[in-house]
């Protein structure tokens, strides 16, 4: 319990610090972004030195050469994907930011109301969404991802829609398939076992925790393969 309130207290103050300096980077996206994404690195440094939390990220082999297949229906030939990642805390967050440098993310629009935070995510590109009109935002939400993609930025969803448990399985939501379907992408689907050791609520707890990119599904895949593909390695 005392690393737990020890890593909360200092990740608080460790964002307080690195308020002004976002602060700074809004006066270009660019920079905004790099601050942005040095800032995830800092909660990994701090989450591996207080926290004791390693992590490996695993990706899956092509074939027992591990040489890359042919381009088929479910690899594009300019690599893009929608990747579909298990959500249980900041950890996988901060990891896929770092691994995925040009990515950006679909989140609550609540998310874009905290203070400075709020701010940066909207500079750096995050997407905000309000749940509440459903499917009504479907039409323009594609739009504006289409766009990022075509710029050559990389769109990580949670399509779960909110952090869980280890073991909980939540139903898909089916944005997912329709962004999928809407722009002809195949959907990367990643694991996670974060939950494990920095939980949604609950202690901290030192280890090394994962991250699995599954095989590609394409873009009419099912909300059913996809589930099970990113909750094959999930704790």
């Amino acid at each position: 319990m005392i690393r737990t309130i020890l890593f909360k207290l200092l990740l608080a103050l460790y964002f307080i610090l690195w308020s002004p300096i976002l602060l700074i980077g809004l006066v270009s996206r660019r920079i905004n972004r790099f601050f942005v994404i040095t800032c995830a690195g800092g909660v990994l440094l701090l989450a591996r030195i207080i926290g004791g939390i390693k992590y490996n990220v695993h990706y899956p082999t092509s074939d027992e050469c591990d040489i890359p297949p042919m381009p088929n229906e479910n690899n594009r030939l300019d690599g893009k994907a929608i990747i579909a990642a298990k959500h249980m805390s900041i950890l996988e967050i901060a990891i896929l930011s770092q691994v995925i440098p040009n990515s950006f993310f679909i989140v609550k629009r609540e998310i874009m109301w905290i203070p400075i935070y709020g701010w940066a995510f909207w500079r750096m590109g995050l997407v905000p969404v309000n749940r509440t009109r459903g499917k009504t935002n479907l039409g323009k939400l594609g739009a504006v991802v289409a766009k990022k993609i075509m710029d050559g930025q990389v769109l990580i969803i949670f399509p779960e829609g909110t952090r869980t448990k280890p073991g909980q399985r939540v139903p898909l939501k089916r944005g997912l398939l329709f962004l999928a379907h809407e722009l002809k992408l195949p959907i990367l689907p990643v694991g996670t076992d974060a939950g494990l050791y920095w939980p949604k609520h609950g202690k901290i707890r030192p280890g090394t925790a994962n991250l699995w990119f599954e095989p590609l599904l394409p873009c009419n895949a099912s909300l059913d393969e996809i589930s099970n593909a990113i909750n094959r390695h999930s704790a």
